[in-house]
């Protein structure tokens, strides 16, 4: 009967699992703890288990079944993960040109609610995105700027009701900012602009304008690319496990930091495809401000600018250097 364990694997969740984020990264390192157990969700659906492959990186309990989808498995403590993967899975199906993955079955087994969703073809962003030549990578960011607007023309339907709301998600990011960064380390020449930023950020990012659907996490892991005769091209897009809805250029910061890299030619071709045409000191700073509220945020190890650190003296220098034109 779905829902209830074999007899076999019985209590192999554990109420640590559950409640513990420790606890279930142990159970998450040790398939053997649940992979049975994922299988036999599964098979209760009548799908095909002969060739299971477990994927080592994600948050989340993901095994792909063949070559056609994928079981993922989400721990109740991580139960806001699957609302928002679920919700946004159903809210864009048919809206874009991109693929995304479709939902064949969901359920839950012992409070651990899941999906098995559709595979999409292509290679993974984070495997190709360093060896692409710098035409490829503007052209790649182009279609990402193009995607993140595409996404957000779409209807927020059941999305809105995503929590936190965008002005209490921000105003709690500002009150936190600075110790966030202390914390992971900033360098004190950049945390002693910070209150400056903090004070332009409140007029700067908009509390109140209308909310659209925000990944937050454009970066080679969470996309597919594909080569057609020599030109690389995005072919798929997956991962809404942290949808919020809120201001449209949070989602520029994942490719802005992970994979424009300050090169002026990216970061055009990543705002033009937002459909952004020109690149302002109010933008910049906004830019610069919504960098370190991101939920997210750790500049140390996500501007992958070489040497970023001595070559600017303070965040202004650094707004400059991330979004060079």
């Amino acid at each position: 009967m779905e829902g209830m364990l074999p007899p076999e694997s019985a209590g192999v969740w554990g109420m640590s699992a559950s409640t513990s984020l420790e606890a279930y990264r142990a159970l998450r390192a040790d398939r053997t703890r649940w992979l049975p157990v994922a299988l036999d969700i599964a098979r209760g659906h009548g799908l095909d288990i002969s060739t299971p492959h477990v994927f080592a990186t994600g948050t989340n309990l993901v095994v792909g079944l063949g070559e056609r989808l994928i079981l993922k498995i989400f721990p109740p403590l991580l139960r806001a993960q699957f609302v928002s993967e679920r919700g946004s899975l159903t809210q864009l199906a048919g809206r874009l040109s991109l693929p995304i993955p479709e939902i064949v079955a969901e359920g839950v087994r012992d409070g651990w609610p899941y999906l098995v969703i559709t595979r999409l073809a292509g290679t993974l962003g984070s495997e190709v995105w360093p060896s692409l030549a710098e035409d490829q990578k503007e052209r790649v960011l182009r279609q990402i700027g193009e995607t993140i607007a595409s996404v957000q023309r779409a209807p927020l339907g059941p999305l809105a009701h995503i929590e936190p709301r965008w002005d209490d998600f921000m105003r709690a990011q500002m009150q936190g900012c600075r110790i966030r960064h202390e914390r992971l380390g900033l360098a004190p020449k950049f945390l002693d602009g910070l209150d400056d930023l903090l004070r332009d950020a409140a007029a700067l990012i908009p509390m109140d304008a209308p909310p659209v659907i925000l990944t937050g996490e454009y970066i080679p892991e969470n996309f597919l690319l594909g080569c057609d005769d020599g030109t690389w091209s995005l072919k798929g897009l997956f991962d809404f496990g942290d949808v919020r809805a809120g201001w449209r250029d949070y989602d520029l910061l994942g490719p802005g930091a992970f994979m424009a890299a300050g090169r002026p030619g990216r970061v055009r071709s990543l705002l033009q495809g937002f459909g952004y045409t020109k690149l302002d000191f109010a933008l910049k700073r906004r830019l610069m401000a919504l960098m370190l509220l991101h939920q997210a945020s750790d500049l140390n190890s996500h501007i992958c600018i070489e040497g970023w650190q001595e070559r600017a003296d303070d965040l202004v220098e650094l707004q400059e250097l991330i979004w060079a034109e």
